[in-house]
């Protein structure tokens, strides 16, 4: 039987960056996705309230999962210097966040209660992110990222789970919404 850790291991392996540049134009609708981007993190700070309050357990090794999940870096381009020489690889890295989300949203682990319904928060959330993922990805070219579907969980899983999600999606779309930020007010024609 596996513990939690090694399932959170096996939901969230592997997401890795391709090293490919989206191509197309040059620059997304920046006020847009500034929008779509605030409205993520008052729908990710909202999906779960129970997110808040509760600490989910930490495990011996609990700090290695952190390595599989999305998370913008330094060497990502996401600085306003970076930004303004080349955004496209920012621009990539927050893609491949937003499916991987997408993508654990519509898993399992976000099944079943009444929150978690398609006009509930988390399907809002999940919808808020396919269309600022739709307003990335550059037109007439279909991009689609290495990222697998996540591993089905266990049912007594699923709540240690959705905590830690919804917490890194949280600190995710926040560093997007800072990227969009900028763009719009530094970047846009």
């Amino acid at each position: 039987m596996l513990g939690s850790t090694a399932m959170v291991l096996l939901l969230l392996l592997p997401w890795t960056a391709q090293a490919r540049v989206v191509s197309g134009s040059s620059s997304p609708a920046w006020a847009q996705c500034q929008q779509l981007s605030q409205k993520l993190c008052t729908l990710a700070w909202s999906a779960h309230p129970s997110v808040e309050h509760v600490d989910p357990p930490r495990e011996e090794g609990d700090e290695e999962t952190t390595d599989d999940v999305p998370h913008i870096q330094c060497g990502d381009g996401c600085d306003p210097q970076g930004l303004k020489d080349n955004s496209q690889f920012c621009l990539q890295r927050i893609y491949q966040g937003l499916v991987f989300y997408q993508k654990l949203l519509g898993s399992d682990i976000f099944t079943g209660e009444p929150s978690l319904l398609p006009d509930g928060p988390v399907g809002q959330l999940h919808d808020s992110l396919l269309r600022l993922s739709r307003l990335l990805q550059p037109e007439g070219h279909q991009w689609e990222p290495q990222t697998p579907s996540p591993s089905p969980s266990q049912p007594w899983q699923r709540l240690l789970l959705r905590i830690k999600i919804l917490r890194s999606l949280q600190a995710f779309v926040a560093v997007a919404a800072r990227v969009f930020g900028h763009g719009a007010a530094t970047l846009s024609p």
